[in-house]
């Protein structure tokens, strides 16, 4: 398994490996978590060093599960190999999707951007163009050349929603958790807290790349918990875990000035995934849901965040929503205004 050690790989390696797998967990590093067990093999690999994956293959397996495949590159890599593969799991992801008028997650910064989906997004939804300039357009570049591939190796892209869980790089849980433990019992969400942007476990992908080991093919499918919860509904979700109360103020429409009122769930239009094939195929059944799974989550994010700066703790997060995601001033002059007009 490539990335082993990041938010997926944990647990499925725990999983492929209860399932009785024999499983070689790789990753830059070559750490361990400690859920496996000792049966687990653990080695250091940069799968960009020249010939690295070749020999950590040696002479072949059963099943590549790839985390971290990200464009062409990675394809020539893979398929380069499909002679000592006997098939491939790879993560793809939801950014993929566009809509009947060409807006995607790319375009959701435009005016008008934000994609307006069917109610469930089948596997068949149109897709991005492929191409290298955002992180749709590689991965649907990645997914077109695996899956042209065909026999020679044999390839389940999962299309991931909006991931949660312990060890994630972007906690869009961080959101509300960390807004809590800094004392703030107000928030303002857009869109009259409705957008739902289909969250997916960490525990339910590693259940859908359990199964599609177990069944390969050259198939796509989405991934994604048996909920999909508005953004009210994941904040209140927090609350009652942590024992707090927030009052919400509801902004109709986009936010009402700058980022006020946008986490990182916001989007004008709901996006939920169509998981009847997953079922169909693979007879997938989730694991966890949404607020099962939420305590230990947030459990994790207050380990991670105490006596820290979150900036430190997740510098991916922000690097990917900036310092306007807990932008308190701006946030407090806006509800001072509220409040005198109300």
């Amino acid at each position: 398994m490539l990335g082993a050690t990041g938010q997926i790989g944990r647990p499925a390696v725990r999983s492929l490996a209860e399932d009785g797998w024999e499983v070689t967990a790789a990753s830059r590093g070559g750490g361990r978590d400690a859920a496996w067990g000792d049966d687990v093999r653990s080695v250091a690999l940069d799968r960009e060093e020249k010939g690295a994956l070749a020999a950590a293959l040696g002479d072949g397996c059963d099943v590549l599960v790839d985390m971290v495949a990200f464009g062409r590159g990675h394809t020539a890599q893979l398929t380069g190999l499909s002679d000592r593969v006997g098939s491939a799991v790879v993560i793809s992801s939801g950014a993929v999707y566009e809509d009947g008028r060409g807006r995607s997650f790319d375009t959701q910064g435009e005016p008008d951007g934000f994609p307006e989906y069917p109610v469930l997004i089948p596997e068949t939804q149109r897709t991005v163009a492929p191409g290298d300039a955002t992180y749709g357009t590689r991965k649907i570049a990645l997914e077109q050349d695996l899956l042209a591939a065909g026999d020679a190796l044999p390839v389940t892209l999962l299309r991931a929603g909006a991931i949660h869980g312990e060890h994630c790089r972007t906690p869009r849980e961080l959101y509300f958790v960390k807004r809590l433990l800094d004392g703030r019992r107000r928030r303002v969400l857009a869109y009259d807290g409705q957008s739902r942007f289909h969250p997916v476990h960490v525990s339910n992908v590693a259940e859908l790349i359990r199964l599609a080991a177990r069944r390969p093919a050259s198939r796509v499918l989405n991934a994604g918990d048996p909920q999909a919860p508005t953004v009210a509904e994941i904040g209140a979700a927090v609350d009652g875990v942590l024992g707090l109360d927030t009052e919400t103020v509801l902004v109709a429409g986009a936010p009402p000035e700058g980022r006020i009122g946008e986490t990182p769930w916001t989007t004008a239009h709901p996006v939920v995934y169509d998981m009847s094939a997953a079922e169909r195929e693979l007879g997938y059944r989730p694991v966890t849901g949404y607020a099962e799974s939420l305590p230990r989550t947030v459990a994790w994010l207050a380990e991670q965040l105490d006596g820290r700066d979150w900036t430190t703790v997740f510098p991916k997060m922000a690097r990917s929503y900036g310092e306007t995601l807990f932008d308190y001033t701006a946030e407090d002059a806006w509800l001072d205004r509220y409040d005198r007009r109300a």
